[in-house]
């Protein structure tokens, strides 16, 4: 029986990749608008960047970012008005998010947890995507730290930079499993990280770390990557951990009144 499940799935193969190859730009795009709104980088309410901000982050033309929202507010969940900002009506994309597992699950683990998982996997993964680091990689993540410049003083729209920046180069790693993992790692709280962002000084310092982390990757240094990675991952960790330690102090308030 076991053997006649197998033949029978080997036989839908070339099905199944002509399913994934006729996953258009479009496609891609409003995947990667679901999973920020899954992630809670964007929230209900929001008003997504302009297409053109969108079209560098993600690295495509506006026309592909239009075909992505359009696919999105056929779905109900983004709304676009002529002559207003396009909002975020939504946050139902769980058929969409394909790239993203449940963020609730990710959430429920504890922050230390979280943090000694990263330190153990996410250094091997970019120590791995500096010694297969390409051209291709480093001038898509450049245009990246542009794109960051240019958004310091916008921590939605940084936020989104940086999804696109790490996931680069995790899946630089040559282990799509192990870039697949840690890219969950990374969604970890990212409600908390908006606030964290929005804080004066914040992003630059994080932006500071990107061009260090770049820097390691250019050189195809991993040791220089790492240490790099390990003072981010210590900002993300102290950052995080001085919003939960509020959020407990607050609920204990309301709890005692």
């Amino acid at each position: 029986m076991t053997s006649r499940r197998t033949l029978s799935v080997l036989k839908q193969m070339p099905e199944l990749r002509d399913g994934v190859s006729r996953q258009t730009v479009r496609d891609i795009v409003a995947d990667k608008i679901a999973s920020l709104i899954a992630s809670g980088i964007l929230q209900v309410g929001d008003a997504l960047p302009s297409e053109r901000d969108l079209a560098a982050a993600f690295q495509v033309s506006r026309e592909t970012v239009r075909g992505g929202i359009q696919i999105l507010a056929a779905r109900g969940v983004i709304e676009v008005w002529q002559g207003a900002r396009t909002r975020v009506v939504s946050a139902d994309v769980a058929p969409l998010a394909s790239g993203l597992r449940e963020p609730r699950l990710i959430n429920s683990y504890d922050l230390d947890s979280i943090h000694a998982a990263r330190l153990l996997v996410e250094r091997q993964v970019v120590a791995d995507a500096a010694e297969r680091m390409d051209a291709a990689t480093l001038a898509k993540l450049d245009a990246s730290l542009a794109e960051q410049r240019a958004a310091l003083d916008e921590p939605v729209r940084f936020l989104i930079c940086d999804r696109e920046f790490h996931l680069s180069i995790y899946k630089s790693c040559g282990n799509p499993v192990l870039g697949d993992f840690v890219s969950d790692l990374y969604s970890y709280m990212m409600e908390h990280r908006r606030v964290a962002v929005s804080k004066p000084g914040s992003i630059q310092k994080s932006f500071d770390d990107h061009v260090l982390i770049v820097e390691g990757l250019r050189a195809r240094d991993p040791a220089a990557v790492v240490a790099a990675f390990d003072i981010h991952l210590d900002r993300i960790y102290t950052t995080t951990r001085s919003l939960l330690v509020a959020d407990d102090r607050v609920s204990q308030h309301e709890a005692a009144g």
